[in-house]
C-alpha cells in the first residue's frame, strides 16, 4: 500500500521530533554541566535554578586549572588509559584470534566460558582481595596497580569484541599467507590487522572509556596527589561541608571534552566496528 507524500512528511517530521527530543534528553546533563561551570556561586546556589546565566564567569575554570591539581590528575589519567588500552588489545588480539581460530579444541571452549563468567563477577567483590594483592606487591599509589586492574577488568569484554570481528575474516585469507611462508604471528599482524582497523578502533576506544572513567580502583589504590587520577581528583572538590559546585562542574566539562572529540573523530570506525562485531558471535 502506497502512503501519500503527506503521511511521508508527517511520519518524517514525526521521526525528527522524536529523534530530537531523545538527543535533547542525552545532551540535557552536560548542557547543564556546562552552564552551572559558567555561572558565579550566587546564581549556582539560588532557590531556582535555570539555564540563563546572567553573569557568565571563567572563575571556576581558572580555579580548576591554576588553584587545584587538576592537570596532574589528567596527564596521570592518560597515562593509565592509554597504557591500559594498549595492553588490552594486544592481549585481547591474540585470546580473540585463538578464540576465534581454534574452536575445536576443548580447552579453547573452557577458557571462553570462564571469560565470559569473570564478566559477571562486580568488581566491588573484588575491591579488598585486589587491594591485599597489590599491597603485598608494594604497588599501592603506582601507575601499575591501576594498569593491572583495569587490564583484567577490559580484556574479556575486548577479547570477544575482537574474535566476533575474525570470524567474519574468510580462512581462506590466512592459508594464501601460509603457502607464501607467512608465519602465524606475521598472519595477524600482516593480514588481519589491516583490514580489521574499525574492530581495532571500536575496540581501543572501549578499553580508553573504561580506564579513563573508573573511579573505584583508582580511589581505593591512590592516595598521593601525585598519581591520582582524574575521576577521584574530580571529587575533591566536595568537601566535608561545603562543595565548590562550579569548580567541579568546571572540571567535569574539562574531562569530558577529550572524550566527545575521540567520538567525533573517530565515530566512523567505531560505528564500523561495532557493527563487523554484531554480525557474528
Amino acid at each position: 500500500m502506497l502512503i501519500s507524500r503527506g503521511k511521508q512528511r508527517i511520519l518524517m517530521l514525526l521521526t525528527y521530533a522524536v529523534l530530537i527530543g531523545f538527543a535533547v534528553y542525552c545532551l540535557f546533563p552536560f548542557l547543564w554541566m556546562l552552564a552551572t561551570s559558567l555561572k558565579p556561586d550566587e546564581e549556582i546556589r539560588t532557590v531556582n535554578p535555570t539555564f540563563w546565566i546572567s553573569k557568565p564567569t571563567w572563575e571556576h575554570f581558572d580555579n580548576v586549572l591554576h588553584g587545584s591539581a587538576f592537570m596532574t590528575f589528567f596527564k596521570n589519567s592518560v597515562f593509565v588509559a592509554v597504557v591500559t588500552t594498549a595492553a588490552s588489545l594486544l592481549i585481547s588480539i591474540f585470546a580473540g584470534y585463538a578464540l576465534s581460530r581454534f574452536v575445536r579444541f576443548r580447552g579453547v571452549k573452557v577458557f571462553s566460558i570462564a571469560m565470559l563468567l569473570s564478566q559477571m563477577i562486580p568488581g566491588v567483590l573484588l575491591l579488598i582481595p585486589l587491594y591485599l594483592l597489590m599491597k603485598n606487591m608494594s604497588l599501592i599509589n603506582t601507575y601499575m596497580s591501576l594498569i593491572l586492574a583495569y587490564t583484567t577488568f577490559t580484556v574479556p569484554l575486548c577479547t570477544f569484541m575482537m574474535k566476533s570481528f575474525f570470524d567474519t575474516i574468510p580462512y581462506e585469507m590466512e592459508e594464501s599467507a601460509e603457502i607464501d611462508g607467512c608465519s602465524r604471528v606475521g598472519i595477524i599482524f600482516r593480514i588481519l590487522m589491516p583490514v580489521s582497523l574499525p574492530s581495532l578502533v571500536a575496540t581501543s576506544l572501549f578499553a580508553f572509556l573504561n580506564a579513563w572513567n573508573e573511579f573505584m580502583f583508582g580511589f581505593v589504590f591512590i592516595n598521593d596527589e601525585a598519581h591520582r587520577t582524574l575521576t577521584p581528583g574530580i571529587s575533591l572538590f566536595k568537601g566535608l561541608y561545603q562543595t565548590d559546585w562550579g569548580s567541579m562542574m568546571a572540571s567535569s566539562v574539562m574531562s569530558v571534552l577529550p572524550v566527545v572529540l575521540i567520538f567525533v573523530f573517530l565515530q566512523k570506525f567505531l560505528v564500523e566496528g561495532m557493527t563487523a562485531g554484531a554480525v557474528k558471535g
